[in-house]
């Protein structure tokens, strides 16, 4: 299995959309599995029930979650971490230093990877499909560098956490664009 970890503050709203969005998108069988958490979060079971309700709107599922705080074994342990915001990618390189060419802001890998090679992950079994993922990975870190700067807010997606819903409502939005736009990216992963 492929592990893509997404990072947000609480490991409530952004992040849990962004892991679960993405499962609703992948084929059955995929080599992909989207996990989340976050930098302040602490372990607890279920999800937020705004959270829910927004993400089931959008066709994902909400059952069997449970918030759990960034660690470095989760950061070394994925293949791609996608923060949230800025602040969130900083906090995965922080943690595993290592690991910073797989570490971006959602938006930001989305942006870099769909400038390059695409997935060509579907449809392939075992490690060639690792390799397709890697190679998107990598062609998308080698951009960081090369490609025009954006300012620093344009990556981030912002934080619904006690704002009114409608904001709920945009965040996962743009969210679900995002990840939509990332499970082509990566070929939807092939079954294992």
């Amino acid at each position: 299995m492929t592990c893509v970890l997404f990072v947000c503050t609480g490991n409530v709203h952004r992040s849990v959309l962004a892991e679960r969005l993405l499962a609703a998108k992948l084929p059955l069988g995929s080599a992909v599995r989207p996990e989340s958490a976050g930098t302040e979060a602490w372990p607890r079971p279920g999800m937020e029930s705004s959270t829910r309700a927004v993400l089931e709107k959008r066709g994902g599922d909400g059952s069997g979650f449970a918030a759990r705080p960034l660690t470095a074994q989760l950061v070394v342990g994925a293949a791609l971490v996608l923060g949230l915001a800025i602040e969130h990618r900083e906090a995965a390189v922080r943690l595993a230093p290592s690991a910073m060419r797989r570490c971006f802001t959602l938006k930001e890998f989305v942006r870099l990877a769909a400038g390059g090679v695409r997935g060509g992950g579907a449809g392939r079994e075992g490690s060639q499909d690792v390799e397709a993922f890697d190679v998107v990975v990598a062609a998308a870190a080698g951009r960081r560098g090369a490609a025009a700067p954006v300012p620093p807010a344009e990556d981030d997606i912002a934080d619904p956490w006690g704002r009114p819903r409608p904001v709920l409502y945009e965040c996962a939005r743009e969210i679900d664009g995002a990840v939509s736009t990332l499970a082509r990216l990566l070929g939807g992963g092939a079954s294992v």
